[in-house]
């Protein structure tokens, strides 16, 4: 019998399985033939098989290195399957009792156990140490090797001390296996693993079948219930970077009917366990996980992941969607992006050493050009793992299906670099857009940039089209943000080169991703988009009416998009009526009798089915920021300090305050106003307002102008007239 008869005998024997996928059979040879081996193959390319049948079939126990407690009971339990006998496998962690622990030395010594998972962490044990020196081993199989590199993305310190205590245990082969590496981590696992000699096996990253798409980040959780609905009784996951956003968005989507369960590390291992088995045996369809979650669950037919958050490299990305549709079916894989969420990673990221900062940065520039990017997205993912894909265009993800919109902008690109070095590249993008659009915002002023050259030279556009500049040049290599002083702008000598020499520069014109917040008001649309037009022009009627019986400009009792929502809920009492944008308790109690009244009828008149399966139900608001800001406004602290203590911009605290007031709660910040105001200014700005038909912040600093008040005393003094007058 020749030997590729016994390999596959053993695989049918073993395994059940008549033949071999891809590079399966030539990397199992290279482990048997004693070669030190580097297996680089995406989720679901059958990685394990590579070290599961060579340890069945040679002499001694395979020693397998594996991050996960929860990753290895998985592989051990389906080892145990396929074998007559327990003692085939089993692991050691910290989660065995003593009497275990002997047990299953035992069983090693014995001969019995042909794989033995072990945490890096037991490995570095000195009685493991000493114990492992005693047996014969037939391999190393380092499981997760991304992990040794400090280029990979899921980065573990006790990783990098595998390879010495290799040496201390007693040489045998060395197997690394990786679902994501690109060649600068490839090389690091190498090399970090003493295997710069190892023979490679790389399969293809392309997963055909896998759907790419990127949404921006605007009403995230209502666009996921509408489509995990429209995907009904189908398996999912949803990637969350923080254990708060997993909590609240599995309430959310509970309170919203559809089965659903939390997975993160803050959560006790019991409670973890019971909720992976209850996805793996369908009790319920979604996960809402961090991304600790799914690594070594064998779920086939996981038929969507949503990344509520970006991730923070490609490679993280990569693998998280590579668990959906492993069975070759249907694997939609949706990604939320704002830029707002890049911008928190880097502050995370702040006061770490350069070195990892660097690091960190590029990873997360892979990101921003892949969300951005106007080209088929499997272009650029498989680009990064070091491979081609030759046809223009997939047919199966967004930008292939909805091809997007380039502009030419090389005039913008040099009106950027121009404006960037003539403040001496000393500043934060968006003091650079404040600066090319002309706004004399309080830091404007006081660098009396508002005298330079560059100063409005790019008013043409909005900022949000220069953050797009901004971005899509970093991406490019022509500036970079500045690693010791977080966020400065500088030009690089690609950058200087292309001031000399300006070349065509192709920018996405249309991938708006800037997050909007669903409690600001400015950012909403105005007027009925969406719904009931003859609702909502009663309703701007009632409204208009109401406001001349109050002597109350309109917009004070609610504002449009509050009607906009309310020609599109049909709320027909109070209780509803609070679930609306932008109306509080205060709010409905004082004005919301008549509006009920009227929707109420107009529904029963008109045999309205009210959508009330479409309305996302919301938990109650528990934002610590915004009841934090209310008592420190009552203690009467600076806004500035109050900005401070939470981390936020000044524009930001101006933002939460206007939601707060907007939503009817009545807040005095005269103690604040008085110190940055003159009486005078104050009285004329508070009757501009009394008088004007809208509350437009861009309306008043037309009328105003900005010689005598800034942009922040305008909306400070909005604040104040619409608390006073409508709260």
């Amino acid at each position: 019998m020749s030997e590729n008869i016994t390999l596959t005998d053993n695989l049918q024997k073993y395994f059940g399985f008549d033949r071999f996928k891809g590079e399966q059979e030539a990397a199992i040879r290279s482990v048997l033939e004693g070669n030190n081996t580097f297996v680089l193959m995406p989720t679901g390319g059958g990685k394990s098989l590579i070290y599961q049948l060579p340890a069945l079939i040679m002499e001694g126990t395979a020693i397998v290195i594996s991050p996960l407690i929860a990753l290895m009971k998985n592989q051990v339990d389906s080892m145990r399957g396929i074998s007559t006998e327990d003692t085939v496998a089993h692991f050691l962690n910290s989660s065995l009792s003593k009497a275990a622990v002997q047990e299953v030395r035992d069983d090693v010594i014995r001969g019995k156990t042909k794989l033995l998972y072990v945490a890096p962490e037991s490995l570095t044990k000195d009685e493991n140490i000493e114990f492992l020196k005693n047996i014969r081993i037939s391999f190393y199989a380092i499981d997760e090797a991304h992990c040794i590199s400090e280029w990979g993305h899921d980065f573990r310190p006790e990783y990098r001390r595998i390879r010495p205590i290799i040496q201390e245990i007693g040489e045998a082969p060395v197997v690394a296996l990786t679902a994501t590496a690109t060649a600068k981590v490839q090389h690091d696992i190498q090399k970090n693993l003493g295997i710069l000699d190892a023979k490679v096996f790389k399969a293809s990253f392309n997963r055909a079948n896998l759907y790419y798409e990127v949404r921006p980040k605007v009403k995230p959780e209502n666009q996921i219930i509408r489509f995990i609905k429209e995907n009904q009784g189908k398996s999912g996951i949803i990637y969350c970077l923080s254990r708060k956003k997993v909590e609240e968005l599995s309430e959310t989507l509970k309170i919203n009917g559809i089965k659903v369960l939390p997975y993160h590390a803050g959560m006790d291992a019991q409670t973890r366990s019971t909720n992976q088995d209850k996805f793996l045996m369908e009790e319920v369809d979604v996960m809402v996980a961090t991304i600790a979650f799914g690594m070594g669950i064998d779920k086939p037919d996981v038929r969507f992941v949503i990344h509520y958050d970006i991730p923070k490299s490609l490679e993280g990305y990569y693998q998280e969607t590579g668990r959906a549709g492993r069975d070759g079916g249907e694997g939609k894989c949706i990604t939320f992006y704002s830029y707002k969420d890049i911008q928190k990673l880097e502050k995370f990221m702040h006061g770490k050493p350069v070195a990892e900062q660097e690091i960190g940065r590029q990873l997360l520039l892979d990101t921003v050009s892949y969300a951005e990017t106007a080209i088929c997205r499997r272009i650029i993912l498989l680009h990064y793992f070091g491979e081609r894909y030759e046809p223009e265009n997939c047919s199966n993800c967004d930008n292939c299906l909805n091809p997007k919109e380039y502009v030419e902008a090389s005039d913008e690109i040099v009106r950027m670099l121009e404006t960037i070095l003539e403040v001496k590249e000393k500043y934060k993008a968006d003091h650079i857009a404040d600066i090319l659009t002309g706004k004399t915002t309080a830091a404007v002023k006081s660098f009396r940039h508002d005298t330079l050259e560059s100063f409005g030279n790019g008013d043409d556009h909005d900022e949000h089209f220069w953050n797009a500049v901004f971005r899509q040049s970093m991406v490019a290599g022509l500036i970079s943000k500045d690693i010791e002083n977080y966020g400065i702008l500088k030009v690089t000598p690609e950058g200087h080169a292309y001031l000399k020499n300006p070349q065509p520069f192709q920018l996405v014109r249309n991938h708006r991703y800037e997050e909007e917040d669903d409690d600001s008001v400015s950012g909403a649309p105005a007027g009925g988009s969406g719904g009931d037009p003859e609702l909502f022009n009663m309703l701007k009627d009632l409204r208009k009416s109401m406001g001349k019986k109050l002597n109350l400009p309109p917009y004070v009792i609610f504002q449009d998009p509050s009607l906009a929502d309310m020609s599109i809920q049909y709320p027909i009492d109070l209780e509803e009526l609070q679930k609306i944008q932008g109306v509080g308790q205060g709010k409905a109690q004082r004005y919301g009798k008549e509006f009920v009244a009227l929707i109420k009828k107009y529904v029963e008149e008109n045999e309205i089915d009210r959508p009330q399966d479409l309305i996302v139900r919301s938990v109650a608001n528990k934002s610590k920021l915004k009841v934090s800001i209310i008592q420190s406004i009552d203690r009467k602290l600076s806004l500035e300090d109050i900005a401070d203590s939470k981390g936020i911009e000044f524009s930001d605290l101006l933002s939460e305050i206007e939601a707060i007031v907007n939503s009817g709660t009545r807040i005095n910040i005269d103690y604040y106003i008085n110190e940055v105001l003159d009486e005078e200014y104050q009285e004329e700005i508070f009757d501009y307002f009394r008088e004007s038909e809208n509350d437009s912040l861009e309306g008043a600093i037309g009328e105003l102008g900005e010689e005598d008040y800034t942009a922040d005393h305008i909306r400070l003094m909005r604040i104040k007239f619409l608390s006073d007058m409508g709260n």
